[in-house]
């Protein structure tokens, strides 16, 4: 694997290794201090405060990790022998720099306390995210929401997700203080936890899709509509000496398409 391949595998593995861990802890967290809101236990002071800590931590662990997604799409497209970049090192920059905004209203997001400058950064944050994501460099399967690909797309549950994500955290204190605010936030996170487990089947689909930087030019060689490949990579592969093709495992069909 070069340096390439494994920079694909952050995202997955931040999303594994934190997110998902702390997604259960703040779950766990939420019903208790809701048990010691309604009475039901005595559960310690802190616990309202720690389920809203983690849930911070969550958000923000899940901005991380869509960042290096992005970014991993645009440098693995940029260092392509194959094709040229859209748009030169300028364009490159200036998605580098869209990038370094969003981090920087992640922090301000996590540091403000006034009302409109919560709503203002986590609005620009999401914006942020989605001007990345809009770029051609990302795959995301459909962006028509009438056709049964958009809503399987990894890329548009993720969004929502981040989106849903944020707007919990911007409206911490809102949460804490009204009951209607509160019932809102629960039924945002039944939608957020149907979205994650979404997430986990749809982004283990995509890693199958994604061949690895010297395998590109035999799977790219492919057509991807009768699912075949030449001759010549059909021998060795098959047993065929003669055969006039194979099939291609549903694996690498899109391979292509999701990495740009």
């Amino acid at each position: 694997m070069t340096p390439i391949d494994w920079l694909a595998l952050v995202h997955p593995v931040l999303i594994i290794l934190f997110v998902y861990p702390v997604v259960g802890a703040t779950i766990r967290l939420g019903l208790l201090a809701r048990e010691r809101r309604l009475g039901q236990s005595k559960q310690p002071v802190a616990v309202p405060k720690e389920h809203a800590d983690h849930g911070r931590w969550l958000t923000a662990g899940v901005v991380v990790a869509v960042l290096i997604a992005l970014l991993f799409s645009f440098l693995n497209r940029w260092f392509d022998p194959a094709a040229a970049f859209p748009g030169g090192a300028g364009r490159l920059l200036l998605l580098l720099l869209v990038a370094l905004g969003c981090v920087l209203a992640l922090l301000a997001l996590w540091h403000v306390r006034l009302p409109a400058l919560r709503a203002t950064f986590a609005l620009l944050l999401w914006a942020g995210l989605l001007g990345l994501g809009s770029q051609p460099e990302i795959w995301r399967v459909s962006d028509n929401p009438f056709s049964a690909g958009f809503w399987g797309s990894h890329y548009w549950s993720g969004s929502l997700l981040v989106g849903l994500l944020l707007f919990a955290m911007a409206a911490r204190p809102e949460i804490q203080r009204s009951p209607r605010m509160r019932r809102l936030h629960v039924s945002a996170n039944v939608l957020v936890a149907v979205l994650l487990a979404v997430q986990g089947i749809t982004g283990s689909r995509d890693l199958l899709e994604i061949p690895l930087s010297w395998q590109k030019p035999a799977i790219y060689a492919c057509d991807f509509t009768a699912r075949r490949c030449p001759q010549g990579q059909a021998q060795g592969l098959d047993g065929g000496p003669g055969s006039p093709g194979f099939a291609v495992p549903l694996a690498v069909v899109g391979a292509a398409r999701a990495v740009g």
